[in-house]
């Protein structure tokens, strides 16, 4: 897979140039909006909360790095779209509970319609519910400074609509970005963030290791671990089980052999992001109490070993359970029953479902290792070295995004080229 190359015969062509020119114009439009403070906050009241680790600071500078630094800017992005990401989650655990969800579902693209809208509706709820937590955090934090010019129950409540405004204009960018250009926008929203922290990130780690007189040991800490993360990452994603299909009665078009890949990471990044909202929701919750012992547990709670370990829990049981709502063995089974396929040496039916379901297990306990240990670990060693608190930007999470997401769109760029060719052979 070679990305220049893949790229440079996408842009030969009218329409992949036109869909990657409207994803960078929307990029634009995303930066742009990331820094456009909400009217009537107080942004260096703030910044102070992050600085000192107040209130539980420590734990929003995680949302802080999935929005692209809007948060501790306080923009009209704040929120980011990780409110949309929740309530999407939310309503595929929901569909696997209640049976009329699961009919709903199956209906087509009109039951698909009613769940996103549906899945919209909690959007906004969210979205609601997590500003006014963030509104009351911070400002019982920011040391008797308020991070409203004029404190009132109107600029509260207007604080508290523009933050769920801008969630919801970000979730509907992320559509036009599916719908008009390349890849998944709500992931290309959340890539775009991410990396547009990158140079500032990278420019106080350097500060920071001038000021320690540590430079060297430092800055090669930082190249070991950017690189190795990266290369870790690219091949645990490419990583795959394939497993041989043959068919008894082949098509006109058809070959007698095929092959059923299995991803070993087929959760992707979902199980961290949830695990992530799960651990934020005691802050959202101390937030809401008027006693500030609730908030200083929450920060002496972030970067603790509890937290750590139940993060690593946490990302493992989401990853078992994503990856049963996104992969069927029975309905694999019967749709290859259904057209006359079948595993060498196994039955057809109920046995290949079990065939799979096992198969299944031991690549997803692979893979759930390996996303708690890329979320947890080199945030565990970033704060053991000290110097590098902004490496978090290119460590566990922020590079199972980039690249997943990168390594996503080139493929789509592929299979549009692919058809492409296609097409111009059968004119």
């Amino acid at each position: 897979m070679n990305f220049i190359t893949t790229f440079s015969n996408a842009w030969g062509h009218p329409e992949l140039r036109r869909r990657i020119t409207f994803v960078i114009l929307m990029f634009g439009v995303y930066v742009l909006g990331s820094h456009i403070p909400v009217p009537g906050s107080n942004p260096e009241a703030l910044s102070r909360v992050f600085d000192t680790g107040e209130g539980g600071g420590g734990i929003f500078n995680i949302l802080d790095m999935i929005s692209g630094g809007s948060l501790k800017r306080i923009s009209i992005f704040a929120l980011g779209i990780m409110p949309y990401i929740n309530a999407s989650i939310i309503f595929n655990l929901l569909v696997i509970v209640f049976p009329q969800l699961q009919e709903l579902q199956k209906e087509g693209e009109a039951g698909r319609k009613k769940i996103a809208q549906w899945t919209k509706y909690l959007t906004v709820a969210l979205a609601m519910v997590q500003a006014s937590g963030l509104m009351m955090i911070f400002s019982g934090s920011s040391g008797g400074q308020s991070i409203l010019l004029n404190p009132s129950p109107f600029s509260y409540i207007f604080v508290v609509l523009t933050l769920a405004a801008g969630t919801c204009f970000l979730m509907w960018l992320g559509e036009l970005i599916t719908e008009f250009g390349i890849g998944n926008g709500v992931s290309l929203i959340i890539f775009a963030g991410i990396t547009a922290m990158l140079p500032m990130s990278f420019v106080a780690d350097v500060q920071n290791a001038i000021t320690s007189h540590r430079v060297p040991q430092l800055l090669i800490t930082f190249a070991i671990l950017f690189i190795g993360m990266i290369a870790f990452v690219v091949f645990m994603h490419l990583a795959e089980r394939r497993i041989t299909i043959k068919y008894a009665r082949p098509g006109r078009y058809a070959t007698p052999t095929h092959f059923l890949p299995l991803k070993v990471n087929m959760a992707g990044v979902i199980p961290i992001i949830f695990a992530i909202s799960v651990l934020l929701f005691p802050a959202t919750i101390a937030g809401f109490m008027p006693n500030q012992g609730a908030q200083n547990w929450a920060n002496a709670f972030t970067g603790s070993w509890y937290y750590y370990f139940i993060y690593f829990i946490l990302t493992v049981l989401f990853t078992f359970f994503y990856t049963a709502v996104v992969f069927n063995p029975t309905e694999v089974a019967d749709n290859l029953k259904k057209n006359g396929g079948y595993i060498p040496g196994i039955r057809p039916g109920k046995p290949t479902a079990d065939y799979l379901s096992r198969v299944l297990e031991r690549l997803t306990f692979v893979g759930a290792l390996y996303l708690a240990s890329v979320a947890v670990i080199p945030s565990v060693l970033i704060q053991g070295i000290g110097g590098l608190d902004s490496l978090n930007i290119i460590a566990g999470t922020s590079v199972l995004i980039i690249v997943g997401v990168a390594l996503d769109t080139v493929r789509e760029l592929e299979a549009r080229l692919t058809m492409m060719k296609y097409e111009r052979a059968l004119r």
